[in-house]
């Protein structure tokens, strides 16, 4: 029995070394709770006392975190203890030592409660690496609740009738003493978890700064008696000096940053082969944006330090929706600066083979593809489940396509005018009583220019259904077409000689096509066809026709019909022109006069 005294003699004077800094915490708190536990403390003095237990937790939470990995180097703290206790305890209950067995199970229970503390605290400031403070908060309760089950899983006997047996027994007296601690700790445990809550804001900003490598000088600049009384007037705004200092170290970060990385931005641009000569003018696009991203980056970032590095859910959802936003607006940017370039280079280009509205018409779709690609990317950044909104699309196209009938019409209308080659920018059509050039072919309207300089916009649905006459669509010969009346006096000969020649002087002639006139026909490989006249398909015409054709009410005509070889309009009237002088000249020469429109009275005798 003695041997047995003396291993307890070892195990009561504390309950964890005095060298282990949770252990002398421990056994201070405890010592605070007996103190307000005492009838005799005035209330002033418990408020002393609480604001001071207070002040004690706050920086034992900094000490700890500052030494986390060495603080939380052991795992269980009293097995051994724990084991000899429990030895002891069978050993007494055969001896029938009712107090010592008393004494040492309260003991035990106190060994294992101090244990769950200390798993507690330490899964709690595991936690502050692992989650948000939103997260950290809903796992902190889980913690607490499990901390809860098994306290009271031992927490299961009142041990509070000892304390009011009356002996002599120094067994006893040590049993009394063991069961005053075990409800101190019991106190303490609730404490540890009031403050662990009161302060999880704090612990998880102090983690973040010694993730950052800065919770020491931040700890040594709020031991400062200034800044302590700066923070006291800060504090109303939400403030601190240490927020302040890091914001404004996180403004000049942020603009050192933006000059380097636009400038390390524009010296890769411009070593891209591929991008050498767009690339002036895709910075000078994109420099206001990423300039704006940046400083939209900056606000997030000051107000992430203002809110002790914790994340406001909406805060940051808006911000990603802009982030989207203006990326969205920078690849716009980009791929319309590359898509100016090559148009300006085309259009410089002689011969080019490829058509101008589908140029336009590309550029369209990239743009809206664009966009619609940057309208989901916000969707998604905002935190928009993307799977339920494209579902969502599908149960709704048939409502969308019932009520954008018009414009899907107009859209497959923009397909057909394309694909059929109908007409193209710049041609003279003729659609539906409206002539006029082709000014663009839209997505939905295709834009003419009349003759009288009005624009008209018809819809491409009516356009791809309706009769068009483009008078572009030739390659050789536009149409001369005129009667010569000469008067009813004239001399047969003369009429003859007159035809003859004007059909030789047309035949002549370097501006009119003729069956000698050589047209080189082009084979488009890609569109393989079968046609019984090629000249038809491309828009070849030589037919020259001069004949005496009718008598007339008050001439002899005399029918012209021949092409020109251009089909310009002003190179067509220089060669019409000069077929009629040289027309007038023959007419004279063959002593023919231009017979006009008269009316001969006759009087009945």
């Amino acid at each position: 029995m003695r041997v047995i005294y003396l291993v307890l003699l070892v195990f009561l004077p504390s309950f964890l070394s005095a060298s282990h800094d949770f252990g002398s915490f421990m056994n201070k708190q405890m010592e605070v709770v007996k103190r307000l536990n005492d009838t005799n403390v005035t209330q002033e003095l418990i408020i002393d006392i609480i604001k001071k237990q207070e002040d004690d937790y706050s920086k034992h939470i900094e000490k700890i975190i500052l030494n986390k990995q060495k603080y939380f180097s052991t795992k269980r703290l009293h097995n051994t203890e724990i084991n000899a206790l429990e030895k002891i305890v069978k050993l007494n209950d055969k001896l029938g030592n009712n107090y010592a067995v008393k004494r040492d199970e309260v003991l035990i229970k106190s060994y294992q409660i101090i244990d769950l503390q200390y798993k507690m605290i330490q899964d709690i400031f595991k936690a502050l690496d692992k989650y948000s403070y939103s997260k950290l908060q809903q796992k902190i309760s889980e913690i607490f609740a499990n901390n809860s089950v098994e306290i009271s899983a031992i927490n299961n006997v009142d041990y509070k009738y000892i304390l009011d047996i009356r002996s002599d027994s120094k067994v006893l007296h040590q049993a009394k003493e063991n069961v005053i601690d075990y409800y101190a700790i019991l106190e303490v445990n609730s404490d540890v978890m009031k403050y662990m809550s009161v302060f999880d804001k704090k612990m998880y900003t102090l983690n973040k700064y010694a993730q950052y490598k800065l919770l020491k000088p931040i700890l040594f600049i709020n031991s400062s008696s200034i800044v302590k009384s700066i923070n006291s007037v800060l504090s109303i705004y939400g403030f601190n000096v240490v927020k302040l200092i890091l914001i404004l170290i996180l403004i000049l970060f942020i603009y050192f940053i933006r000059t380097l990385f636009y400038n390390l931005l524009e010296k890769y641009i411009v070593n891209i082969e591929s991008l050498e000569s767009y690339s002036k003018d895709i910075l000078g696009s994109v420099r206001r944006l990423v300039e704006t991203l940046i400083i939209f980056i900056n606000i997030e970032m000051v107000i992430y330090v203002y809110n002790d590095f914790v994340s406001i859910l909406s805060v940051s959802k808006t911000f990603n929706m802009l982030y989207g936003f203006i990326f969205t607006i920078i690849v716009y940017k980009i791929a319309n600066a590359i898509a100016k370039i090559r148009i300006a280079k085309i259009q410089e280009e002689d011969g080019q083979s490829i058509k101008f509205e589908v140029i336009n018409i590309g550029i369209k779709m990239v743009n809206f593809t664009i966009l619609i690609l940057g309208l989901l990317l916000g969707l998604y950044l905002a935190g928009i489940n993307l799977t339920a909104v494209l579902s969502g699309l599908g149960i709704g196209g048939f409502a969308v396509a019932l009520a954008a009938k018009d414009s899907l019409a107009n859209f497959f209308g923009t397909l057909n005018i394309l694909f059929s080659d109908m007409f193209s920018q710049g041609d003279w059509i003729k659609l539906d009583g409206v002539e006029g050039t082709v000014v663009e072919i839209g997505l939905r309207v295709t834009t003419l220019r009349t003759f009288d300089n009005a624009i008209i916009s018809i819809p491409n649905a009516t356009v791809a259904n309706k009769d068009i006459k483009n008078w572009n669509k030739r390659s050789l010969g536009r149409r001369i077409k005129m009667k010569l009346g000469v008067k009813y006096d004239s001399k047969p000969q003369d009429i003859q000689n007159a035809v003859k020649e004007i059909r030789e002087m047309l035949d002549k002639h370097p501006g009119i096509a003729t069956s000698n006139t050589n047209f080189k026909h082009s084979i488009d490989k890609h569109h393989l066809r079968i046609v019984r006249s090629q000249d038809d398909a491309v828009g070849v015409k030589k037919t020259l026709l001069v004949y005496l054709d009718e008598f007339g009410d008050s001439s002899i005509n005399i029918l012209i019909y021949c092409f020109s070889k251009t089909i310009r309009w002003a190179e067509w009237l220089e060669v019409k022109e000069d077929v009629m002088y040289k027309m007038m000249e023959i007419l004279e020469n063959n002593n023919l006069e231009f017979a006009f429109p008269s009316l001969s009275l006759y009087t009945e005798k």
